[in-house]
């Protein structure tokens, strides 16, 4: 692909000092530590290596990545690994995307508890699958996936939702047979947002009574209990999306179509067009006009305190599972799912996607191998490489 013309940590490099002199005492320590981390990404800050092509000999110097796992450049590598680790989890059987979302009125308390709430929106989104897809009148199977979270919509304004990728089918109760989802059915979404609504409602009751929640700024009144109930009866008149995609095949696409999702940060370096002195410009979509491309133009300052509001908790997963695939079951259940559905117990092999190629030669296209490491002060003694406040921070 293409190298952008603009990166994010370009606009951290010109504005992140006025960025830091304007907004910096309402940051938190995750959120310095990724400008810090961004800024200093495949710089000589980071230290470096030395590689030389194995045909002509050529020789150059590769800069070191942040691996921060919010910056625009550390996905790719950090995909592929967890991709290749999932090759042998997949089903041969068709997968499913649903999509959970919550009303917008919840958004501000959800901002002010991110920790509380993001895990709740993960349980009460993966409850919701697994009762709904036990239930016989549905599916009456026992199923396994994986939930992603997403905090941010197309122009970086806080839009907290679930993707999940679902195998099209589960267990049966006695772990006997394979049962199948209809063909380019899955499970009934208007069932599933009543659920999830109920779930995620009882939710915040439980919250709230154990004292779990803070309320700030317009949440403030939230805190005494009446206007709280009054505010839980408001979420049960509103209707909670929950959308269902069409299935997208069988496992030799799910690598491909997970590498959309799994990795993803606010807003990838490929979608910014221009930057100035004082303003930066980016792609978004419009899904309210029918997917319609535009632009939009935010001022540095604004552009950065966007981005930098979808920065996780300190050590909160952005990817879980759930059922089949919970980590203290896949080991047993995962090897009878394949067994049921392909007759034997060999294990199905899907084809590799996204592996990480081999370094080239710019000259030659011959392989490029490791020669040595190089630190931070051997870099800055043979290539200078300007360093600004966010770096010595």
């Amino acid at each position: 692909m293409k190298r952008p013309p603009w990166e994010v940590a370009d606009i951290i490099r010109r504005a992140g000092n006025r960025f830091l002199d304007r907004c910096g005492k309402f940051l938190s320590w995750p959120q310095l530590k990724v400008l810090r981390a961004i800024e200093r990404c495949r710089t000589a800050a980071l230290g470096g290596h030395r590689d030389q092509c194995e045909r002509c000999g050529h020789r150059a110097i590769s800069y070191n990545s942040c691996r921060n796992r919010h910056c625009p450049k550390c996905q790719t590598n950090a995909r592929n690994k967890w991709l290749a680790a999932r090759q042998q989890e997949l089903l041969p059987a068709d997968y499913y995307h649903l999509v959970f979302s919550v009303p917008h009125a919840l958004v501000p308390l959800i901002w002010q508890n991110k920790k509380v709430l993001f895990k709740l929106l993960f349980d009460a989104s993966a409850e919701t699958l697994l009762e709904v897809a036990a239930d016989p009148k549905h599916l009456g199977a026992e199923i396994g996936f994986l939930s992603v979270l997403h905090t941010w919509g197309q122009t970086l304004q806080p839009h907290p939702h679930i993707h999940c990728v679902v195998p099209g089918g589960g267990l049966s109760p006695d772990h006997h047979k394979w049962i199948r989802a209809p063909n380019h059915f899955f499970l009934p979404v208007k069932v599933l947002s009543r659920v999830f609504r109920g779930k995620f409602v009882a939710g915040l009751k439980r919250a709230f009574r154990q004292n779990e929640l803070a309320f700030f700024g317009s949440c403030q009144p939230l805190m005494q209990e009446r206007a709280f109930s009054a505010f839980l009866r408001t979420l049960f008149r509103e209707d909670w999306v929950v959308y269902a995609k069409r299935p997208f095949g069988g496992p030799e696409h799910v690598l491909h179509y997970l590498a959309r999702y799994t990795h993803r940060v606010a807003i990838s370096n490929h979608r910014l067009v221009e930057m100035t002195d004082t303003h930066v410009s980016f792609r978004w979509k419009d899904y309210a006009h029918h997917s319609k491309r535009r632009v939009m133009t935010l001022s540095h300052e604004e552009f950065l305190r966007r981005f930098l509001q979808h920065v996780l908790p300190r050590g909160f997963p952005r990817i879980r599972y759930f059922g089949l695939l919970a980590n203290r079951r896949r080991g047993a259940l995962l090897p009878l799912c394949k067994m049921l559905l392909l007759g034997s117990p060999e294990t199905f092999q899907s084809t590799p996607t996204g592996a990480a190629a081999l370094g080239r030669c710019p000259c030659c296209q011959g392989p490029m191998r490791l020669v040595e490491r190089l630190t931070a002060n051997q870099l800055r003694r043979e290539q200078s490489s300007p360093v600004g406040r966010l770096d010595s921070s």
